[in-house]
């Protein structure tokens, strides 16, 4: 059994090749809770399993262009961790289409055993 920083430390070093899918495919849980902020065009607020976690990933990917991505963490705490992630994006689709912009957002996740559980997404959308 993997410790929450063991956890934390592989999902951070994924991220930061590049490789958010694989985290989804192999950290996951298959009864992951995934929450965002608030509810969006693209989706409720609370997704849960692992299909419907890997179709908002999917979603993001598609309709955002990516210029530059940084992870810092994880900050563990007991059976969850924190990890930052800040990107210069360029959305393909909605009100904020073509217009390059910094999206900056805190991740909580909760470990139980090796795998992923829950994860949640703190941000601010402006306003």
């Amino acid at each position: 059994m993997s410790s929450t920083m063991e956890v934390g430390k592989k999902l951070v070093d994924l991220c930061r090749k590049g490789k958010a899918m694989e985290v989804i495919e192999t950290m996951y849980s298959p009864n992951i809770v995934s929450i965002e902020a608030h509810a969006s065009p693209a989706g409720p607020a609370r997704t849960e399993g692992l299909a419907g976690v890997k179709g908002k990933s999917e979603w993001w990917m598609k309709n955002h262009e990516v210029h530059k991505a940084e992870v810092a963490g994880p900050w563990p705490h007991g059976d969850r961790f924190i990890v930052r992630f800040t990107y210069e994006i360029t959305p393909k689709a909605g009100p904020m289409a073509g217009k390059r912009m910094t999206m900056d957002e805190t991740a909580l996740y909760t470990v139980k055993g090796d795998k992923i559980t829950q994860e949640e997404f703190f941000y601010h959308m402006g306003g």
